[in-house]
């Protein structure tokens, strides 16, 4: 993407002006009027849509519009298995199982293990797998219903997915790929085979189900160039629905700009991290505060760019009246940011220490959630 910031399937740099990735990936702003529709359906609507953390979308009107007509939706989200999960990545999944409760949705979540493969060149299949299995313990623990949600491997439900995919590669020409995901001479093959397998759940429950069932996408809106490009174009061919998608920012890491990435471990907690490690990662890391304690008290910081207050932000005080709290107390000087950092880490080591309790748990039921050929 021309600019300052980049954002692909692949990589996100720079800061992210947000309206302009509306206007380039020709998205809708979520709207007062969707919220509203949102609100008949859910009560009191979720904090990452007061917040415009979901901003974004493709034809929700639409899903709920099927939905006010008595068919109900799937949702359909996933991980690219490359290493541990972090907090971002929890953002998009705590926001689907809202959908699943308020909705009472089934889930299909992909890991694309077969992708992580493809496009590092150091990961074996085996260990993109071992990851699938790891990240699912993240999802399982977020509280899922075990009887609605199924996790799959690629590589393990390959049989199921594959019939799938050959339709979907049959009506994509390898000039779209290209176009739409930037492939050049030096991409191997099976990176261009892979958009026919990650557009393939959008379709998965309709075809095992025999009937035509609208599908619900929350995800980062990097992602959006599967569906964009590919599943919402070859739909109509197939005789399926267009999958609709709801669009979420990216949690910002612990440095100076960009999103939260395991290529930077420094700058991003992981479920995995010790708590004290965690806490180590907020003590050292970037503010948006002044030089020094009487600088800040007499012009204030500057919350806006504080991954700090962010992090309270995207997850840990779901209570706007005290994050707004928080955020006039950083601006207008009258928090000072060792105090925030020790804020934070008081929210923080239980959330990890919480999680990491109920993922230990997720082992011992990770089989009612996984399906395989």
């Amino acid at each position: 993407m021309p600019g300052d910031f980049k954002v692909t399937p692949w990589e996100v740099s720079g800061e992210v002006d947000y309206d302009r990735l509306v206007r380039d990936f020709g998205t809708s702003p979520i709207d007062d009027e969707i919220l509203e529709r949102f609100r008949q359906y859910t009560g009191d609507l979720h904090f990452m849509l007061r917040r415009k953390i979901f901003f974004s979308h493709r034809d929700l009107g639409w899903i709920l519009d099927r939905y006010a007509a008595g068919e109900n939706f799937f949702l359909y989200t996933g991980r690219g298995p490359s290493g541990h999960t972090h907090l971002g990545h929890l953002i998009p999944w705590m926001f689907t199982k809202h959908l699943q409760e308020k909705f009472g949705a089934d889930l299909y979540f992909q890991m694309t293990d077969d992708e992580k493969f493809f496009h590092d060149p150091v990961l074996s299949q085996v260990e993109t797998l071992g990851f699938s299995y790891e990240n699912a313990l993240d999802v399982i623990a977020l509280g899922f219903d075990p009887a609605k949600t199924f996790i799959f491997s690629d590589i393990e439900y390959i049989k199921t997915l594959y019939k799938i995919a050959i339709e979907v590669a049959k009506h994509v020409t390898y000039s779209t790929a290209k176009a739409v995901f930037g492939f050049d001479n030096s991409i191997n093959i099976g990176m261009i085979f892979f958009p026919a397998l990650q557009a393939a759940p959008s379709f998965l429950p309709s075809v095992l189900k025999k009937k035509n069932i609208p599908c619900l996408i929350p995800a980062a809106i990097d992602q959006d160039n599967y569906w964009r490009g590919i599943a919402r174009d070859v739909a109509p061919k197939l005789g399926f629905y267009k999958p609709a998608q709801i669009h979420s920012k990216f949690m910002p890491g612990l440095g100076k700009g960009g999103k939260m990435s395991a290529s930077q471990p420094e700058t991003a907690i992981f479920t995995t991290d010790d708590p004290e490690v965690a806490e180590k990662k907020i003590r050292n890391s970037f503010t948006g505060g002044r030089d020094t304690i009487a600088e800040q008290k007499k012009f204030g910081a500057n919350p806006d760019i504080c991954p700090i207050y962010h992090y309270y932000e995207f997850m840990l005080e779901q209570d706007d009246k005290k994050l707004k709290t928080i955020y006039e107390d950083c601006k207008g000087g009258r928090l000072m940011c060792g105090d925030d950092k020790m804020h934070l880490i008081s929210k923080l080591k239980p959330f990890l220490k919480e999680h990491q309790r109920k993922r230990e748990e997720a082992r011992k039921m990770i089989d009612k959630f996984m399906v395989k050929d």
